[in-house]
């Protein structure tokens, strides 16, 4: 999911420096809301984690 932010982000930035300005800014509000999709289920993963009281496998 991260990876998805990061690449409509570079597609945001390439397509500003090119002059897209419509194209940019909808990539840009894309890798947003990735972006904060991926820290709602990061967070909700960490307090699951913390919640279990298990450790995770050794490998």
């Amino acid at each position: 999911m991260l990876s998805w932010a990061a690449l409509f982000f570079i597609v945001a930035l390439v397509a500003a420096v090119f002059g897209f300005g419509g194209i940019a800014g909808a990539a840009a509000g894309i890798a947003k809301i990735l972006f904060v999709i991926f820290l709602v289920l990061f967070a909700l993963s960490l307090i699951g984690s913390v919640m279990s009281g298990r450790r995770p496998p050794i490998p």
